[in-house]
């Protein structure tokens, strides 16, 4: 009991001694235990060959690792012999870590769990609509609650403070996290929020949708909570604020299926023999790797005083499918018509009348 005594009546320069050592044999010990925890984590995780497990124990590592020593630190707050002038705003910077890890904690656990999730849809494959409905469905709704996990986070450190506590309570109170929602949508710059939950509510667009925007042709590879981005088909990106999908017309050719329809159109003479041209493309399309084998078909849509319009129907898998076997489609009925028809390519007659001199 002396010691205790004696540890009570430290001052001055003696005490802040103490409370240094007591904070350091404390992170060590908070170091130790995320040691030990960890290993047997680890350990565990490799016999259960589980990658729910192993993918959670890496996210945790890095937010324990600042978790479990300002743990301890915590607990021996009381018994620190700083000066008040030095012990409140300490303890202050400590609580403030401590929900900065808790905050760290939750959000890698999200991104863990919604990583292991996505791995098992590939929007790869052919037949991904599904797995691109998924895919935008996670990543909104992730996006969203680490906001919310953020504007919680906030709310808490400002508690920590005595002249501002006011504002993390009414951050807390009666009107909620929806209150906090909607009243940022009451706001231009984050009104998009709103904008976020209903894509993903009714999902106009999806992860790897192809689409055209602003009469620019590219996949849609990003959706934010408050913009978009397109990959045009020539690597360029195109940044549109969310709420254009809702507010404006755009062409999106995956909504339902992947599978498109593609068009030919040649303009030939009407000497052109419109059914050896039908058979031609069916003789291509059975040796192209592009079509899908679903529809074929031509047909005369024009005519002018000139020449008359052939189109060429056809079907394939995706999009970059269909452009492919168009334009192999194209090139190939066009030197069929220069070799066997040469005659029937467009052509511009005239008349000349007059007597000799």
């Amino acid at each position: 009991m002396n010691w205790m005594r004696e540890i009570n009546g430290l001052t001055g320069w003696e005490g802040n001694v103490y409370s240094i050592g007591i904070i350091l044999i404390a992170a060590f010990t908070g170091l130790i235990v995320y040691w030990i925890v960890f290993h047997m984590l680890a350990r565990l995780a490799e016999k259960t060959e589980s990658l729910l497990d192993i993918e959670l124990v890496k996210r945790w590592k890095g937010p324990a690792r600042f978790f479990l020593p300002l743990i301890f630190i915590l607990l021996i707050a009381p018994t620190l012999k700083f000066p008040a002038e030095v012990l409140v705003p300490l303890h202050q910077l400590f609580s403030i870590g401590f929900i900065l890890a808790v905050a760290w904690f939750l959000i890698n656990t999200l991104l863990g769990l919604s990583d292991l999730l996505l791995s098992r849809y590939d929007v790869e494959s052919h037949d991904n609509l599904k797995a691109r409905a998924i895919h935008t469905q996670i990543n909104v709704l992730v996006k969203i609650i680490v906001v919310i996990i953020a504007v919680i986070a906030t709310a808490c450190i400002l508690m920590t403070f005595e002249m501002v506590r006011q504002i993390g309570v009414s951050l807390l109170a009666s009107a909620g996290i929806a209150g906090i929602i909607v009243g940022f949508a009451a706001q231009r710059s984050l009104g998009a929020l709103l904008a976020g939950i209903q894509i993903v509510l009714t999902q106009p667009i999806r992860i790897d949708d192809v689409v055209i925007v602003e009469g620019e042709w590219g996949r849609i590879e990003e959706i934010n909570l408050t913009y978009v981005v397109v990959r045009i088909w020539d690597m360029r990106r195109l940044v549109v604020p969310i709420t254009y999908f809702l507010e404006k017309p755009f062409q999106n050719w995956t909504r339902v299926s992947a599978d498109l329809l593609a068009t030919v159109f040649l303009y030939t003479d009407y000497t052109v023999s419109v059914e050896t041209v039908r058979e031609e493309l069916h003789r291509l399309l059975q040796g192209s790797s592009e079509w899908d084998g679903k529809v074929w078909g031509v047909q005369v849509t024009n005519a002018t005083d000139r020449t008359m319009e052939i189109r060429a129907l056809m079907s394939a898998a995706d999009s970059g499918a269909a452009w492919n076997l168009r334009c192999e489609m194209r090139e190939k009925l066009i030197d069929f018509i220069q070799k066997k028809y040469p005659e029937s390519l467009p052509r511009l007659r005239a008349e000349m009348t007059g007597e000799r001199q």
